[in-house]
């Protein structure tokens, strides 16, 4: 892939070899491996922090061009609210993640010139309660995401949660749908190829556990490299034709056209 014979000024024609500076922002599930500014345990409620850490650090980083060089971002967030909602249905409620959602985005897009910025949406939180072993470090699941792991099967609470998890998608769905976030040299876009995620499953249809850690909540290097080709593969699509079908089920890398462009353009559909 070849950069554009000029630096283009307008966010709809950047190609990835004109991109200078990949960032990452979210909770302990956000594990990119270029320049990781996202915290375990983190929420809604603390991305802003994160984006104000990450603007100070492009001004002062040296080489990089703050006015002039592009940018992508790439945020997953909202796994620790519904977590955690059950402690707190207000402040871990829809209404708040959407609001603190906006509140970072304005930010972004006011502060920080030629960005474009990935939002992947929030994955179906149901299937983590499948994930066991017996062991210890299976038991920090409970401490990690009490409110979905302790209710009964088929509990009202554990009903609740999962419509509050269908929630948080349809909200941000809602947010990032048409031109809220889109400027000449500033783009956000949806990414949905984790909206439909079911557990990584083995032939046999057991629980594949080589995709999580010890801790049976959080993803191996083998299922971060999953989500990284689901967002690779869906950057360069139009938006009709992202994906949001299963990525553990025959997930594979595509490469663009030469010279493609990342279409981040959220044209209403």
């Amino acid at each position: 892939m070849s950069p554009s014979p000029t630096v283009p000024t307008s966010v709809e024609y950047v190609r990835a070899a004109d991109v200078k500076v990949i960032a990452a922002l979210g909770d302990s599930l956000t594990h990119w491996r270029i320049w990781n500014l996202s915290k375990c345990h983190h929420t809604g409620k603390n991305i802003s922090d994160q984006i104000r850490n990450m603007i100070d650090t492009f001004k002062s980083y040296p080489g990089l061009n703050f006015e002039e060089d592009w940018k992508v971002v790439t945020m997953l967030i909202g796994m620790n609210d519904i977590c955690d909602y059950c402690k707190d249905k207000t402040l871990f409620s829809p209404d708040s993640f959407i609001h603190y959602m906006t509140e970072a985005l304005d930010m972004m897009m006011k502060e920080i010139p030629r960005t474009m910025v990935n939002v992947v949406q929030i994955l179906p939180m149901r299937p983590l309660r499948e994930v066991q072993r017996p062991t210890p470090g299976c038991q920090l699941q409970k401490r990690f995401c009490s409110c979905l792991v302790q209710p009964e099967e088929n509990s009202t609470e554990l009903k609740e949660l999962v419509e509050i998890n269908a929630q948080f998608q349809r909200r941000l769905e809602r947010l990032l749908h048409g031109e809220r976030f889109f400027k000449k040299d500033f783009a956000v876009v949806l990414q949905p190829y984790l909206e439909n995620a079911g557990a990584p499953r083995l032939p046999d249809g057991t629980i594949d556990l080589s995709f999580f850690t010890a801790d049976c909540f959080h993803f191996t290097v083998k299922g971060h490299e999953e989500l990284a080709k689901g967002l690779w593969n869906n950057v360069p699509a139009c938006r009709r034709e992202r994906n949001n079908k299963d990525i553990f089920r025959a997930n594979t890398t595509h490469l663009p056209s030469k010279g493609a462009s990342l279409h981040l353009h959220q044209a209403p559909s």
